[in-house]
């Protein structure tokens, strides 16, 4: 499947029912939004309400679902995957109720956008769930990748490169904001949450140059590799395929911005890399969030990870079982980035599409006041 171009903490009990986590003492404003996002290995939401120019998280949730499982033989959600998924949203929708949340985004992404049966899965989980999840396209994924993003821009960067690594596919989105006052370049990051195609206006704004969707994340990625069985030969096959998908995009094509250059990369993949750097046995957010890493020590995390083999890293505490299958794919990703453009540094984001959702929805009900993000 080729990249798309522009156009212009729940779990389950031994008997495999939803575990109730205990319920959190609820805040005394009502003013609480939500966002789910469905992804292609997990579902994952945030309760948060407003709280000067960004927001208080109230509530979460995250479950590894596997919903891609099998997606790339046969094109559908298999009945496991989905049984898995509407079992976490039964949670989720648990959650939704005890807190009385109102203003809602929940979304899924590209597993959902694939699979044959994707829209009929929609119409499953709003019957036994009664949620109702949107598949956004990939340009709207972009966005809010973007704008979650926006905290972590440093005020000397002019052109930004936005990575967003998921378990389906993996978005970059090139933005020049060398125009906008330095002290207003992550609001202007913010306002793309209305569109990447910005209205004409005496303001100066930021300019996305290029975005790209490549249908190629963790999952995907490791699952056109499977039958490969030398660990060290599948780990060049799939970051050499990544960059192959990388072609059409302009940065890779022509004169790439060499100076005022920030890379920020969110996903799993680059927070776990950044907790294996510090050594996190536990990880630890505050540590994580906004931390920047060298190519050279990105590099020296990723051979160690080789050195592991299977084995060592599904023991390895600073991955986790649940990664461990899917960092390979992952680190193959963010080594062909890091090859492709004109920096040594990358800015960690404990971030992504929740965060964006949380943004938009109160930047769009003037919930934020006014200031750094």
């Amino acid at each position: 499947m080729a990249p798309q171009r522009p156009k212009g903490a729940g779990a389950l009990d031994k008997d495999n029912r939803p575990a109730l986590s205990p319920a959190p003492v609820p805040p005394r404003s009502t003013e609480l939004y939500a966002a789910l996002d469905l992804g292609t290995n997990s579902c994952r939401m945030l309760i948060a309400q407003p709280k000067g120019s960004g927001f208080q998280v109230v509530d979460s949730f995250s479950k590894s679902v596997q919903l891609g499982a099998g997606l790339e033989k046969t094109g559908r959600l298999s009945r496991g995957s989905m049984s898995r998924t509407i079992q976490a949203l039964r949670i989720c929708q648990q959650k939704l109720r005890r807190n009385k949340v109102v203003r809602m985004r929940l979304v899924a992404t590209e597993a959902c956008r694939r699979a044959s049966n994707g829209a009929e899965f929609m119409r499953r989980i709003q019957r036994e769930t009664g949620l109702r999840l949107d598949i956004i396209k990939p340009e709207e994924e972009a966005q809010l990748a973007v704008i979650s993003c926006a905290p972590l821009v440093n005020r000397k960067t002019e052109n930004l490169l936005v990575v967003d690594i998921g378990g389906g596919s993996t978005e970059l989105v090139w933005i020049d904001i060398s125009k906008v006052p330095k002290r207003d370049r992550a609001q202007a990051i913010m306002r793309l949450h209305s569109g990447f195609h910005q209205a004409i206006t005496d303001v100066p704004a930021a300019r996305v140059v290029d975005w790209i969707s490549v249908p190629l994340g963790v999952a995907t990625l490791r699952d056109q590799f499977m039958d490969v069985e030398d660990d060290a030969a599948r780990f060049a096959l799939m970051s050499w395929f990544f960059e192959e998908n990388l072609s059409s995009f302009t940065p890779y094509q022509s004169a790439q911005p060499q100076e005022n250059f920030q890379i920020v990369g969110t996903s799993g993949t680059v927070t776990t890399v950044a907790a294996s750097h510090l050594n996190l046995r536990r990880y630890d957010r505050t540590k994580v969030d906004g931390l920047r890493m060298t190519s050279d020590q990105i590099d020296k995390v990723i051979r160690s990870y080789l050195d592991m083999g299977p084995v060592g890293r599904r023991n390895d505490p600073r991955i986790g079982q649940d990664r461990a299958v899917l960092i390979m794919s992952g680190a193959a990703i963010l080594q062909a980035l890091m090859r492709c453009w004109p920096t040594d540094r990358l800015s960690v984001a404990d971030r992504g599409l929740r965060e964006g959702l949380l943004y938009a929805q109160m930047s769009a009900d003037g919930a934020l006041e006014e200031g750094d993000y």
